[in-house]
């Protein structure tokens, strides 16, 4: 059985050539939740070993596709009492660490543009916010060696004090005006909220008021980027079972954030206060919102007043017998997160 453990950003091949990429942190002893990415399609863009490849990026499509040609990937998981894509550790053919990944790109001579500009961007980012090489790694489709014109930089940060630095190297690297950083222009943000939009409902004027303000995305010589920040193995302290997770339903929440130290990273986390249930299970108290979908990461800050749908879930912690509430965000296309005025 494939041991080596995986975590938020890393990819796994399975034998029946497909690519998956692992989410989140927490994963059961013999399965890695993980979403097909890429898959063998003969009218696919992508190549790879002599063969071609599609992507499905939607949650929707994802679950619609396992569901119709690999149903064996999709379980309902009892601990996180959710059916997600789960990849028997068995099937596991290869995996793709980030770090390795970026460490064999430095190491060849045949660079193509991409794989050039991925450089530049992490030897910028490294040098100006001072993290080591080793605490960096590149994701998405330059890791599994399936990128096409037009593929964009995932990269992935580790270690909490890391990706503080590096996140405060973006903010100031887009503020500059000769920096090959930039910040997304109204029309590039339009553009992004058509393709998040197939996957979560949301206006455009609250999209770009959250997007508008995130650094760890947008241009880097017109080639866009996406920085995702992920705990170290050393600050996880959850294994799979600690926590049971129970679901009670969908709601709409407002409330005002009354801590955002998490919410740069992957998961991401919000402390809520005040809250009020505006739709749905209004017998609970609901503490936090959670997301482990990248695009609610920093979407709103501390004091700020949101708005937010999602699954409401009970959060029984084992080790302790305590119990919370909190709002799942990510899963459904109807789910969002957005600011409103106060």
């Amino acid at each position: 059985m494939f041991e080596v453990k995986t975590r938020e950003g890393d990819f796994v091949e399975t034998f029946e050539d497909l690519f998956f990429d692992v989410k989140g942190l927490v994963h059961p002893p013999d399965r890695i939740v993980a979403f097909i990415r890429y898959f063998p399609d003969e009218e696919g863009e992508r190549k790879k070993s002599g063969r071609a490849y599609g992507k499905v990026y939607s949650l929707a499509e994802r679950y619609k596709l396992l569901k119709r040609k690999y149903p064996g990937y999709v379980v309902h998981d009892e601990v996180f009492d959710e059916t997600l894509c789960e990849v028997p550790k068995d099937n596991v053919k290869k995996h793709y660490d980030p770090i390795e990944g970026l460490s064999q790109l430095r190491a060849r001579k045949d660079l193509d543009s991409l794989d050039s500009r991925t450089l530049r961007l992490v030897k910028k980012l490294c040098e100006r916010s001072k993290i080591p090489w080793s605490a960096i790694g590149i994701s998405g489709s330059i890791l599994v060696g399936l990128k096409k014109h037009g593929s964009d930089i995932d990269l992935i940060v580790y270690g909490s004090d890391n990706c503080r630095r590096a996140y405060l190297c973006l903010q100031e690297l887009l503020k500059e005006p000769r920096s090959l950083f930039k910040p997304y222009s109204l029309d590039e943000l339009k553009s992004l909220f058509d393709f998040r939009s197939k996957d979560t409902a949301i206006s455009f004027g609250n999209f770009v008021r959250t997007e508008s303000r995130k650094a760890f995305q947008g241009k880097f010589m017109n080639t866009d980027y996406f920085v995702r920040f992920v705990k170290d193995w050393n600050e996880i302290d959850e294994k799979y079972g600690d926590i049971q997770y129970k679901d009670l339903g969908q709601a709409r929440i407002k409330g005002i954030i009354s801590e955002d130290s998490e919410s740069i990273f992957t998961p991401c986390k919000y402390m809520l206060k005040n809250t009020t249930v505006i739709d749905g299970l209004k017998s609970v108290t609901i503490t936090e919102i959670d997301s482990f979908r990248g695009r609610f990461c920093e979407q709103a800050k501390t004091g700020e007043t949101i708005v937010a749908q999602g699954k409401v879930e009970k959060v029984t912690d084992r080790r302790t017998s305590r119990t919370h509430f909190r709002l799942l965000i990510g899963n459904s296309p109807s789910d969002h997160m957005i600011l409103i005025s106060t």
